[in-house]
């Protein structure tokens, strides 16, 4: 038996092509190696940090849409050493590597030369009309496990792809990340003033009150009142993981979800509520950097697949609002503190994700011509 836990973000990033097509920065991809190898590559400039980058592919090349993308992703229970047993395939795996680390995307899409970590890729047959490539995105954590079971009696008689145990012991007992003294601390609610100081790559550590909202809450806020006082306030994009205890909430994970959904929304809210700041992964578009620009606040980028670390910067859970939607989707209120984020969106019309999303895209049109 066999488990992969898919986060969202990365899920939303899966991508089928139905050959011949036309690929932005690529052109034409063609039903031959060449055309599998530019779906490939653009695959991965799609998905920028969205997914958690670095990434790893699995791909299916041929079956059906449904058939096609069940193969792709069970290309990602691989490991990441594992060598293809088809030499054809095991050298574009190779060739796929090399060429997508050379697009600088980088890790959360901030620019970089890693931005895979592994490429899995298998075959299967399909009608003469169709040829899909289908593409499973997934991000770096390690949300594998997996086990050997005794036909007989059930007994777990191995454990697949643990961790030696010093190892977890190790990582359950980090403290996060060493500060340089050079972090901006924000105490909401912010005022205008202190969003505009703020610049693209500053790094910022909040401490004190934040909401939690995510596709729901933001439906709901254009057409209702929030419940809560948003001015100045920090919204987070975040589905947490919950647990009562004794009658009190527990947060027991807390990573950010991908903010591209509530492009639709976003801006309207902070114009209308006055957030000062928008937290999450992967940046958002055109319409929200305007709201930002044009109200004074700021988008942070949190680390996507840090569910634990963020998780540990809740000191308390304050209160709840719009608790009808389920547990991931209400509006949570919490106390943090040192809560790490990165300035990728300002309120002067800066946004690292879309130079990033420019420059790497010069990269893939650069190696369409190598």
């Amino acid at each position: 038996m066999k488990l992969i836990l898919k986060g969202g973000g990365c899920e939303n990033k899966n991508i089928q092509y139905s050959t011949p097509c036309t690929l932005d920065h690529l052109g034409r991809a063609d039903r031959n190696l060449e055309g599998l190898r530019k779906c490939i590559l653009h695959a991965v400039w799609q998905a920028q940090g969205q997914g958690c980058s670095p990434g790893a592919l699995g791909v299916c090349i041929g079956s059906d849409r449904a058939h096609g993308y069940e193969l792709a992703k069970q290309q990602l229970l691989r490991t990441l050493d594992d060598v293809n047993p088809n030499p054809v395939l095991a050298k574009l795996e190779a060739e796929i590597m090399q060429e997508a680390n050379q697009l600088g995307v980088g890790a959360m899409g901030f620019g970089g030369k890693v931005s895979l970590i592994g490429c899995k890729i298998n075959a299967a047959n399909r009608l003469p009309a169709s040829f899909f490539v289908s593409v499973a995105y997934d991000c770096w954590a390690f949300r594998r496990l997996g086990v050997r079971l005794d036909a007989l009696n059930g007994a777990i008689t191995k454990w697949l792809y643990r961790d030696p145990q010093e190892t977890v012991e190790r990582m359950s007992l980090s403290e996060g990340f060493p500060l340089t003294g050079r972090e901006v601390v924000l105490t909401p609610p912010l005022s205008e003033q202190t969003v505009r100081a703020l610049r693209v790559g500053d790094v910022v550590l909040i401490r004190g009150e934040m909401f939690t909202g995510r596709d729901n809450v933001h439906a709901h806020l254009m057409k209702n009142p929030p419940p809560v006082d948003l001015r100045g306030a920090v919204l987070y994009h975040c589905g947490p993981v919950m647990l009562k205890q004794e009658g009190d909430w527990q947060v027991k994970a807390a990573g950010p979800t991908t903010s591209s959904r509530e492009e639709p929304y976003q801006a309207d809210i902070i114009r209308r509520y006055g957030v000062r700041a928008v937290v999450g992964k992967g940046g958002m578009g055109a319409k929200t950097l305007g709201a930002l620009k044009d109200s004074g606040a700021v988008y942070l980028n949190a680390i996507g697949g840090a569910a634990q670390y963020y998780a540990r910067t809740v000191q308390k859970v304050l209160g709840v609002h719009l608790m009808e939607f389920g547990i991931p989707e209400a509006m949570w209120h919490l106390r943090v503190h040192d809560f790490m984020a990165i300035v990728t969106m300002d309120a002067h019309g800066n946004s690292l994700h879309a130079d990033v999303e420019k420059t790497t895209g010069e990269a893939l049109a650069a190696l369409e011509k190598v």
